[in-house]
């Protein structure tokens, strides 16, 4: 299966290009490797990238710039690298649409990890038809799992990153549920919450600019004091 996925790293780094191009190629993977983000762009248009994996500090636009050029083009998944104690600019990736970080320095098993992670949470059916067995509706919005598709009342698609779409999910699933930041990302990630881990909040505020009347006083996702968030919203079927 990896290796149909064909992978763009971009960092700066020469070494750690060719570290990863290696490590990733011996995993199965198709691999390219860019320099900054004027490569980035030209394998982009050349080439068919399934993800990137994204470095924070590059030269020129650095990599909250190419992120967020990324996510305005409906681009490929992003796995940003960013280095330790740079907790702000990893919740800024976040906020811009990276689907997942890793600081730096890293295990480039966990990195594979990661990967494979955003790769599956990103698959989606083939669009069109009616809606599949098993969508949700909410609050006037339509969720379609087969799809991966949320939608307004209008018709209108809603754009959604892979980590957006798998919280969205976890959190329909399982309405007037109180839910940890731990459990969300135990659900959507498979792993545990580190004690400085708020990614989950800023998907969350994501979301909420998305779906709510006013991000500011949530109705659908609400925050319940210490404890994580609450979809409360009536759930049902289209």
């Amino acid at each position: 299966m990896s290796e149909n996925i064909h992978l763009l790293v971009v960092d700066d780094d020469r070494e750690i290009r060719d570290l990863l191009t290696r490590y990733l190629t011996r995993h199965g993977y198709r691999v390219t490797a860019a320099r900054d983000g004027q490569e980035m762009r030209k394998f982009l248009a050349d080439r068919n990238i399934d993800l990137i994996v994204l470095d924070l500090m590059l030269p020129g636009e650095d990599g909250l710039a190419l992120c967020r050029a990324i996510r305005a083009e409906s681009g490929p998944p992003v796995v940003m690298l960013s280095a330790m104690g740079e907790d702000a600019d990893r919740i800024l990736g976040l906020e811009i649409g990276a689907d997942d970080y890793l600081p730096k320095p890293f295990n480039p098993r966990e990195l594979v990890a990661r990967i494979k992670a955003v790769l599956r949470r990103s698959q989606s059916a083939n669009v069109g038809g009616s809606p599949a067995a098993g969508a949700f509706s909410f609050a006037g919005y339509m969720l379609d799992p087969a799809q991966r598709r949320l939608s307004a009342a209008s018709g209108e698609e809603i754009a959604l990153t892979a980590g957006e779409y798998e919280l969205l999910l976890a959190l329909v699933q399982r309405p007037r549920r109180v839910l940890s930041r731990d459990d969300l990302l135990e659900i959507t990630r498979g792993r545990a919450a580190g004690p400085f881990d708020r990614s989950i909040d800023v998907q969350i505020s994501r979301l909420r600019r998305k779906i709510e009347t006013d991000p500011a006083d949530p109705a659908i996702i609400k925050t319940v004091r210490s404890g994580g968030y609450i979809f409360s919203a009536e759930v049902g079927t289209p």
